[in-house]
């Protein structure tokens, strides 16, 4: 295991050094689930907690920063949305707390948002759905990239994990690139490592951690679901793109779909324009998460979930599912030196 383990510091050294945490693993930003207590666990447990931002106004990101600084010594991060109105206070909110990452998602974020969030002194995270965007990520100045396939939960691109992973870790090696989609044991983490990766970000697999503050209905809907449940949002017109969302199957994802029918229908006629039509789309989901993750209504409120849902059997401590992830990829590599089973089942 001595070996394992050495290979194993080995592979995920940058992605350890770029985070300054034990384990080069992200906690996915899920809206309404990471927040100060999931987030102060993952980092407290040696990964890397990534705080979400979400459609916070500035003061409350700040509250819940400090309270999340309160919590942990460990470092973390932001995740703030690039579509939301107040972007650049709230990457100054970030600024004045001395955040050390910032993650800019949901959009290509500007020139210009990379370079201000870059002057507070903080390494920037962006996320690469395809080579051309990493590129243009990469002459735009971030200092790490993650790429995340279609088996992930919320808001997904249309590339599976696997075929991103092929596509862009052989090719980018300026900043550490992260693996995120669909990822719910060690042995994934470690053949991302072994292509490349310098880490891997999982969310789906930390919604069960005993600190996630989720409502027991939600867990339970997690540990009851299977990898076929986790299902992508239709978009209903092709000129009218809405990013699709991955979730649990029930009430609320057939009532987005009427939902975007009635956006489509007021941006016809003119009420209101194709952004705020975008943004009430946004408010739907926020909305409906809260629904389910807060007040436990899984039939209507949104169940968003990656593919790996079917991976989350109980509910435990955020270090426990750290240390299963280690050990699985421990045991995978000890298991080529021909001392152990491949496969633990945890």
């Amino acid at each position: 295991m001595d070996k394992a383990r050495a290979r194993l510091e080995r592979l995920w050294h940058r992605g350890r050094e770029f985070l300054g945490a034990e384990y080069a693993v992200m906690g996915g930003a899920m809206s309404w689930i990471s927040e100060r207590h999931l987030v102060a666990a993952i980092s407290n447990g040696g990964g890397f907690g990534v705080l979400a931002c979400g459609s916070m106004p500035p003061g409350l990101l700040a509250e819940e920063v400090r309270a999340t600084q309160a919590m942990t010594s460990q470092p973390f991060g932001v995740n703030l949305i690039t579509m939301h109105p107040d972007l650049d206070t709230l990457i100054d909110v970030c600024g004045d707390l001395r955040v050390g990452h910032i993650v800019l998602a949901g959009g290509l974020p500007s020139a210009a948002a990379i370079r201000r969030a870059k002057a507070t002194g903080a390494k920037v995270i962006c996320f690469a759905p395809a080579m051309v965007l990493a590129r243009k990520l990469l002459r735009s100045g971030v200092d790490a990239l993650v790429i995340e396939g279609t088996e992930a939960g919320g808001h997904i691109g249309p590339v599976a994990t696997s075929v991103l992973a092929q596509e862009i870790l052989p090719v980018v090696r300026e900043v550490p690139v992260f693996v995120a989609g669909g990822i719910g044991r060690g042995e994934a983490l470690l053949s991302f490592l072994e292509m490349g990766a310098s880490g891997c970000q999982l969310g789906t697999r930390f919604v069960c951690a005993t600190e996630c503050i989720a409502h027991p209905n939600f867990k339970q809907a997690f540990i009851k679901a299977a990898a076929r449940d986790a299902v992508p949002s239709v978009q209903v017109d092709p000129q009218f793109q809405v990013i699709p969302v991955r979730a649990l199957a029930n009430n609320a994802t057939r009532r987005f779909t009427l939902f975007q029918l009635d956006m489509v229908a007021r941006v016809k006629a003119g009420e209101i324009d194709v952004k705020e039509a975008q943004l009430r789309i946004e408010h739907f989901w926020a909305g409906a998460l809260k629904r389910a993750v807060i007040d436990g209504d899984v039939e209507n409120g949104s169940l968003m979930a990656g593919q790996s849902v079917g991976m989350v059997t109980r509910e435990q401590p955020t270090t426990e599912i750290l240390q299963e992830l280690v050990d699985q990829a421990l045991a995978a590599l000890d298991a080529r030196e021909g001392s152990v089973p491949a496969l633990v089942r945890c």
